[in-house]
């Protein structure tokens, strides 16, 4: 597997980026913006890049704290239970709105484009991530066909900027993994998003992965449940390669 770290121009500055490609599969069947949890790139997230460029993907990872760079690093394990490093990560996740995101997606797009991807792009997002996952593919429906999100949160929120408001925009399929327990994305979001995705004709799923907590997903994070996160490894890669054509 190559990791290539790049540097995307954006309007207000430089965003830094992992590429992930297979050796094995030259030219890359599509490409995949994987839109990073509360605590940015790291190690982690490049192994779940990796895995994913496996399956024949071109894999981008953009640093959406760019802004703000340098920060951190910080242990997914504790950040949230230690005051000061959480007092941190809020402000990074506040000051990082969803309208910047979906700014820099045209721009992370014309990114893959240079780099010879030019065909249709998937999206997935993990917490923060996924409703930026979301909101990216409302914004660009003529570039991306699928969109996942895994543990995301205030997918439906009363927030102006929540995609649920976009779904009328979105032409992806979309498929959404939820927590079991997940404060950040509670059943009355759930039902209010599945509402919104079913008037406007999006082709979705949704999916309650019960008896896991947010964060299930990822390796670092104290909640990592192994055989669920295999079982949302299964669920994504079957998604993109239905999808991803």
């Amino acid at each position: 597997m190559a990791k290539r770290s790049i540097e995307i121009k954006t309007n207000d500055g430089v965003a830094k980026a992992g590429l992930f490609r297979s050796a094995k599969a030259s030219p890359a069947k599509a490409g995949v913006i994987l839109y990073m949890d509360a605590f940015g790139p790291r190690p982690v997230l490049d192994e779940m890049a990796e895995r994913l460029a496996g399956n024949g993907y071109a894999v981008l990872v953009p640093d959406l704290f760019y802004r703000n760079a340098p920060y951190g690093p910080f242990d997914a394990r504790t950040a949230f239970t230690v005051e000061e490093t959480k007092t941190k990560l809020m402000a990074l996740v506040t000051g990082t709105t969803q309208e910047m995101t979906v700014l820099d997606s045209g721009v992370f797009l014309d990114a893959l484009t240079a780099e010879g991807i030019s065909g249709p792009i998937g999206v997935v997002g993990y917490c923060m991530g996924g409703a930026r996952a979301l909101n990216a593919a409302a914004t660009h429906p003529d570039r991306i066909v699928a969109a996942a999100s895994f543990h995301g949160g205030n997918l439906a929120s009363d927030a102006p900027d929540s995609p649920h408001r976009k779904a009328a925009s979105i032409k992806a399929r979309v498929y959404i993994g939820t927590a079991g327990v997940d404060r950040s994305f509670p059943p009355e979001q759930s039902a209010r998003l599945a509402e919104a995705l079913r008037v406007a004709e999006v082709d979705h799923t949704i999916e309650n992965y019960v008896g896991v907590g947010h964060g299930w997903c990822v390796k670092d994070h104290s909640v990592y449940n192994e055989a669920a996160a295999e079982r949302h490894w299964k669920r994504l890669t079957t998604f993109f390669s239905e999808t991803l054509r």
